[in-house]
């Protein structure tokens, strides 16, 4: 069995995304996660919780980080269950 890199990437990066997103907004709304927040903060240069836009931002970088460790993942899934 084959993963396909690119779908599988794609809907990592979906998932991620949506839930750097949704997480952040609850931040903004009442303080929810914001130690974990804060981590992410940390990692993701420009990205802050306070506010709607940095939702977006949250967002946008966890599809783009979700994205790259999905396509990695079955990118080696691929070639480590390879059968000569």
């Amino acid at each position: 069995m084959k993963f396909d890199a690119k779908a599988f990437g794609l809907a990592s990066g979906a998932i991620w995304g949506l839930a750097m997103f949704v997480v952040s907004l609850l931040a903004v709304m009442n303080g929810y996660a914001s130690s974990f927040l804060q981590i992410m903060a940390d990692v993701y240069p420009g990205y802050h919780f306070g506010n709607v836009f940095g939702a977006i931002i949250g967002g946008v970088y966890g599809f783009i980080d979700g994205f790259i460790g999905g396509w990695l993942f079955a990118w080696f899934y691929n070639r480590f269950a390879q059968k000569n």
